[in-house]
């Protein structure tokens, strides 16, 4: 784990300036700086990044205005939360969404997407591991973490009602509708049991994979103690 406020503050500020070039490449302004994307919020991808970036931000701060070395300490819970969002957010594309048929695989390479999907969720994992002292995460932190997906999911649905369940309004230059950005929310296609069975394998991994965290950093405290 590294204390040094120097490297913390390059770290944090690099990538801030990618989450920048993320956030920007999601409006579409690469594309057309004339039609900006309305549909961002609808991505969990997004609204992980977004979470990552303010977090980091804040680390950021906390950082510049600290006078000596020591591990980053802003906002832990959110930190851990952040963490397992974008993990999944990485895991579901790379693993699921990314070699979709209906995909083209040119869409995979670039900026934005190479940003949210790759680089910027090994970043915050790794600044996990790297700048955050061991032995600092409590136990009910993988089961407060599913409040984000959840809450992403209850906001899915509710926009599908409010817009009456209506799939003919799609995702600009996709075939995707807006009230189901992703297949196993589609209530049409995979029908109630089958959303169901793909939230609850989803939900039951990311807490798995929240234990993993939490169990790997009491491992390495009670290493670095030896």
């Amino acid at each position: 784990m590294i204390k040094n406020r120097t490297t913390q503050l390059i770290y944090q500020t690099i990538y801030c300036t990618l989450g920048l070039v993320g956030f920007v490449a999601c409006l579409g302004i690469f594309d057309d700086i004339n039609m900006i994307r309305w549909d961002f919020y609808v991505h969990f991808t997004n609204l992980s990044n977004f979470l990552c970036i303010g977090v980091m931000f804040a680390a950021l701060i906390q950082t510049i205005k600290k006078k000596e070395d020591s591990y980053v300490s802003i906002v832990p819970l959110l930190k851990f939360i952040g963490m397992l969002g974008i993990l999944l957010t990485f895991l579901v594309f790379n693993i699921l969404l990314a070699g979709a048929p209906d995909r083209d695989p040119q869409l995979n390479w670039r900026i934005g997407s190479l940003c949210f999907h790759v680089i910027l969720p090994i970043m915050y994992m790794a600044d996990w591991f790297l700048f955050y002292e061991r032995g600092k995460t409590k136990w009910f932190y993988p089961i407060a973490s599913t409040a984000f997906p959840l809450a992403y999911i209850a906001f899915i649905f509710i926009q599908a009602a409010i817009m009456k369940f209506d799939t003919s309004i799609l995702i600009p230059g996709t075939a995707t509708p807006l009230i189901y950005p992703y297949f196993f929310v589609n209530l049409e296609t995979q029908g109630v049991g089958g959303v169901v069975q793909w939230c609850l394998i989803l939900l039951v991994a990311f807490i798995a994979v929240g234990f993993v965290f939490y169990g790997i950093d009491k491992l390495l405290k009670k290493k670095k103690s030896v």
